[in-house]
């Protein structure tokens, strides 16, 4: 679990790296917080196919790749104005 908190919070930060356009969402706490969700998604995902047993997390190409896309979906989220921003103050 803590290897997954980590992986995740690296995840975040590099996933945040490779997204193209504006570096969205802003703010520290929030990237950590999609890198997170992103290498939990990524091992839950592994889990559920069996590339990845019970007790094991998922890597760190595999957790950014989750990052990247809990990243993207939450752009198209924030661009539909689903969710707003909290790092554009208007």
């Amino acid at each position: 679990m803590l290897y997954v908190l980590f992986v995740g919070l690296v995840a975040g930060f590099i996933a945040r790296l490779l997204s193209p356009g504006p570096n969205n969402p802003t703010g520290f706490i929030l990237t950590i917080v999609l890198g997170i969700v992103g290498a939990f998604l990524a091992t839950f995902i592994g889990q559920a196919i069996g590339f990845y047993s019970p007790s094991q997390g998922a890597g760190f190409i595999t957790a950014t790749i989750g990052a990247l896309v809990v990243l993207f979906i939450w752009n198209r989220l924030v661009a539909r104005g689903v969710v707003s921003d909290p790092g554009n103050k208007v």
